[in-house]
């Protein structure tokens, strides 16, 4: 647990450090940060899909995947009970759609998913630790536009990979180079729709989506099951 320990702790001092250099920040400058930010999300979700979707063993699973998970979620309305739960604190609209955005980044990539598992069988930290120098930054960055609030990611991705270091020797034989393949092609469309929120174009209820990650799991072991 040592590296999620520290992928915390560095989440953490970044929503400190970017909630600190934020204080006497004019708005004429936030707004400038914000597009910024919503350039550099949508950056690097394109340049995920643009790396991932050429090595997709089914290149349309992807398009089922968020069609059959956008339904799903919207009828579970998962945004909207995520914007009620944060209604009440200080700039609740904002926070939410920064705190959405920061979970996707640190949460859903090849390296947040397999590093817990390199931890728990192999003892090896590299993949968490290279992702917790990456979450420094960005925790740093969202927060100097969002505030303080981001540190709450930091509280799900503790959840998230302690759930996979927990169970890393059951679900290491199904994360197989394709399906971690599908879900990064997916976790980028979420930082592309993110970052089309953060520029104001388009509320695309990001979070609406995220049923979409259930689809290529199991899409895969209906396949292994048929072979």
């Amino acid at each position: 647990m040592l590296g999620t320990i520290v992928n915390t702790c560095t989440i953490l001092t970044g929503s400190f450090v970017g909630s600190f250099l934020s204080r006497g920040i004019s708005e004429k400058y936030k707004t400038a940060l914000f597009d910024a930010l919503g350039l550099a999300t949508v950056g690097l979700g394109a340049n995920a899909v643009v790396h991932n979707l050429p090595k997709s063993e089914y290149p349309v699973l992807f398009i089922a995947s968020l069609a059959i998970g956008t339904v799903i979620g919207t009828r579970l309305d998962i945004a909207g009970h995520f914007n009620a739960l944060l209604a009440k604190a200080k700039g609740g609209s904002k926070l939410a759609e920064g705190l959405s955005t920061a979970i996707l980044l640190f949460c859903i990539g090849t390296l947040s998913i397999l590093g817990p598992i390199e931890s728990r069988l192999n003892g090896n930290n590299t993949y968490l630790f290279t992702n917790a120098t990456m979450d420094l930054v960005a925790s740093t960055i969202l927060s100097s536009a969002y505030g303080f609030g981001i540190a709450l990611a930091a509280l799900v991705l503790f959840c998230w990979q302690g759930s996979i270091y927990l169970f890393a020797g059951i679900i290491e034989p199904y994360l197989t180079p394709g399906m971690m393949t599908e879900i990064s092609l997916l976790g980028g469309i979420f930082l592309m729709s993110s970052g089309v929120g953060i520029l104001q174009l388009r509320d695309c209820k990001t979070l609406n989506m995220l049923p979409a990650l259930v689809v290529p799991p199991v899409w895969y072991a209906i396949v292994s099951f048929l072979k």
